[in-house]
């Protein structure tokens, strides 16, 4: 064992030194370590209560166009925290403005029905290469470079497909082509990173049984991920900061709901557009078994770790 050097040996100078060092920090600074610490101290139930628990995290929004590496990385960092903290996450990524100018580059023009992409022959070609090959490893590599642990997989991989029938308002069925919905997932190679505490990022692209390739919407691709996990939850990350009332308004987040709650909104409208997929993907979860789903901004720095680690949260949550 090495010998302990007493303070009386240091030199009068470095002893100087070090009491320069202890009283550097100012009333001021000191209250704002104070701050940060009792941060951490409201973290505290949550970290304990989510060690060792899957949860979900849909990837996604305008965060990710955007021309700063600090922004885009943002939520990186925060997958990153979650897994520090001795949460499991994986991630479900989208990718739909980067496909809508892909596919304007390929000379195709993009449509939707019922806020779903119609994907053709060529549309599905295009969707795979962007989110598989392009975003993906972008994901990856973030993570990676911040000093997780990730890997990335193609959807088609992992996830079967069955055609996706729409509905008119009449009820008459709507061909979106090669527009799937998941209809089971290998759940053992993302397993397997858990179990190694690396981060699965899957891509939303699926096969049928006779190998087809399919556009999956990323929201139920990350609800059907969830279920099959058994995941504690599930985070759906957009460029809105939760179910609003009035979807003008946004000081109308509904903070809390239930599920039979926002069936009735979805009935009466205040729940449309792109809003539909989201909110019944998280209403399926619950159903298969997820304990909470939350909805929030991908905008707003550090927002999943606002929604798990505080009390407030900064979205909406949406209970069975």
């Amino acid at each position: 064992m090495g010998r302990t050097t007493r303070l009386s040996e240091f030199p009068p100078r470095a002893i100087s030194g070090l009491n320069f060092e202890l009283r550097r920090a100012s009333k001021g600074e000191v209250q704002d370590l104070i701050s940060k610490a009792d941060v951490l101290l409201e973290a505290l139930p949550y970290l304990l209560r989510f060690r060792g628990k899957t949860f979900v995290v849909k990837y996604g929004g305008s965060f990710m166009d955007s021309p700063d590496p600090a922004v885009r990385a943002g939520v990186a960092r925060d997958i990153v925290f979650l897994a520090a903290a001795g949460i499991r996450p994986a991630v479900v990524h989208g990718g739909g403005k980067a496909i809508t100018r892909a596919m304007e580059k390929a000379g195709l023009k993009a449509s939707f029905i019922q806020g779903l992409r119609v994907t053709d022959e060529a549309t599905v070609e295009v969707v795979e290469r962007v989110l598989s090959r392009q975003i993906n490893p972008e994901i990856v590599a973030a993570i990676n470079q911040l000093g997780g642990k990730a890997k990335g997989f193609s959807g088609a991989d992992l996830f079967t497909a069955r055609k996706l029938w729409l509905r008119a308002p009449d009820g008459a069925p709507l061909d979106a082509g090669f527009l799937g919905e998941v209809a089971a997932v290998r759940t053992e190679p993302v397993r397997a990173c858990l179990r190694e505490e690396v981060t699965p990022v899957l891509s939303p692209t699926a096969r049928d049984a006779e190998g087809h390739l399919y556009n999956c919407n990323a929201d139920t691709a990350a609800a059907h991920l969830a279920i099959s996990l058994r995941a504690c939850r599930l985070i759906f990350m957009s460029d809105v900061p939760g179910v609003m009332r009035d979807p003008k308004d946004l000081s109308t987040v509904i903070p809390r709901l239930r599920a039979d709650e926002a069936r009735d909104l979805k009935k009466t409208g205040v729940i449309d557009k792109g809003m539909i997929p989201k909110v019944e993907a998280a209403l399926a979860a619950l159903e298969g078994g997820v304990e909470k789903v939350s909805f929030v901004d991908g905008r707003v720095p550090h927002a999943v770790l606002l929604e798990i680690f505080t009390r407030q949260g900064v979205g909406t949550e949406l209970v069975a």
